[in-house]
């Protein structure tokens, strides 16, 4: 069944794969205009083959953490890419499977997650210890699709410039009261509370991010406009000014997307804005991978726009700006996985192997999805009001350009300021 499917899927680079009897079948041609990819893999154990052509979203990832699927030339990230080139080029969809339907309705149960469950979600994969996440995100642990305004930045400009981005589509204005659902470790309340001088109050449902969180917050000395708290969204009272939640929608589940919109609503000032920074997909509603529901994000699901649009419609909130991030995330993923292999490589043996293999395998598997699985980052900008934003877009690269020179200037002051001293 595998050598079949591998038959009819690689057009483009060569496979090679070392069964666990030593039969070796190869996939594909190389050409002299394409060299590239050549990779070999050598599969441990005789179910191996059969895991992969019967359920491949669940048994890729597991196998190659396990230590049964060994990359014996290349890669990882040169094996993903080749599937994923091929996939593309034959407009088939990455993860599919025998038991797909079973595994979307399964899926689909599993997404109407109780407040006590969500907490169990979270904490699955957010308490994990902030030091792992130091080892590849940026100094300000933005753990979120960054904004790649142009091509040459570094992952911390990036970052930066999400932020920026952001902010000018919240139209901030000193006093105002901002929400922040599900604020990380807090680098983007801290951000707007310094830089916009706004008061801002974020939640999260993890114990180690909330620590973080207002440890820096004591450091920074903005415990008077930034209080943070371990609260579910559905508790909050209101009102707020404004609304901003990046990367926490995907944990919300299509059951309970009309409660989580009507609680924008309801928390919203009348001429309040909230943003909904969300990974989406551009194909249609789809079912979440199971190797990464299972080992990475319990409970999570990435919505289509079709499925988000009706829902923000019947909670009496206004669409007033649509964005699609394209690529922008996969290129946040490669500075992460780039960075995460760097550290792996420092760290050694000191590094607990199949656990580094797990997040070897979620980073390039996420980045390959955003090149070539249909995934995509939506911003979302609503308000209960039709008038509650300019009539164009202009103010949000007005105030962005804005927010760049006044940051570029504190950072020239500060760096005066070191010097000196």
């Amino acid at each position: 069944m595998l050598a079949k499917t591998l038959r009819r899927l690689i057009r483009q680079g060569r496979l090679t794969i070392i069964r666990s009897n030593g039969v070796t079948e190869q996939f594909g041609e190389l050409t002299a205009a394409e060299p590239r990819p050549d990779v070999a893999v050598r599969l441990k154990g005789a179910l191996t083959s059969l895991k992969l052509a019967l359920h491949p979203d669940l048994y890729f990832g597991e196998l190659y953490v396990d230590g049964a699927l060994i990359i014996e030339r290349g890669t990882l990230w040169d094996l993903l890419e080749l599937l994923g080139r091929n996939q593309l080029e034959q407009g088939s969809v990455p993860g599919n499977s025998v038991i797909g339907p079973l595994q979307a309705f399964l899926g689909w149960m599993r997404q109407g997650a109780s407040r006590r469950a969500a907490r169990r979600h979270v904490a699955h994969h957010y308490d994990l210890p902030h030091e792992h996440y130091r080892r590849f995100l940026d100094a300000d642990l933005q753990y979120s699709c960054a904004y790649f305004a142009d091509p040459s930045f570094s992952l911390e400009q990036a970052q930066e410039a999400k932020k920026r981005h952001i902010a000018a589509k919240l139209l901030l204005e000193p006093g105002l009261r901002v929400l922040d659902i599900g604020c990380g470790w807090g680098g983007l309340a801290l951000s707007l509370a310094e830089t916009e001088r706004v008061e801002v109050v974020g939640v999260t449902l993890s114990r180690e991010q909330l620590t973080v969180a207002r440890k820096r917050a004591k450091e920074a000395r903005l415990e008077g406009r930034v209080r943070f708290a371990l609260q579910d969204y559905r508790e909050i009272e209101g009102p707020f000014d404004r609304i901003v939640s990046v990367g926490m929608f995907e944990h919300v589940g299509t059951p309970n997307y009309a409660r989580f919109f009507q609680k924008i609503r309801d928390l919203l000032s009348a001429d309040g804005i909230a943003l909904i920074h969300s990974i989406g997909r551009l194909n249609g509603p789809a079912v979440t991978s199971a190797w990464t529901r299972k080992y990475i994000f319990p409970g999570g699901h990435i919505p289509a726009l079709s499925e988000v649009a009706p829902v923000i419609e019947h909670a009496g909130l206004v669409l007033t700006d649509l964005e699609i991030l394209r690529l922008h995330y996969a290129e946040t993923l490669r500075h992460w996985r780039e960075r995460f292999m760097r550290s792996q490589r420092q760290e050694g043996r000191t590094c607990d192997q199949r656990f580094c293999r797990m997040w070897e395998f979620y980073l390039a598997s996420s980045e390959l999805a955003f090149r070539y699985g249909g995934l995509m980052v939506f911003q979302a900008q609503l308000a209960p009001q039709l008038d509650s934003v300019p009539l164009t877009r202009d103010y949000m690269y007005e105030r962005e350009r804005e927010g760049a020179r006044i940051g570029a200037r504190r950072r020239f002051t500060s760096v005066k300021k070191e010097a000196q001293a």
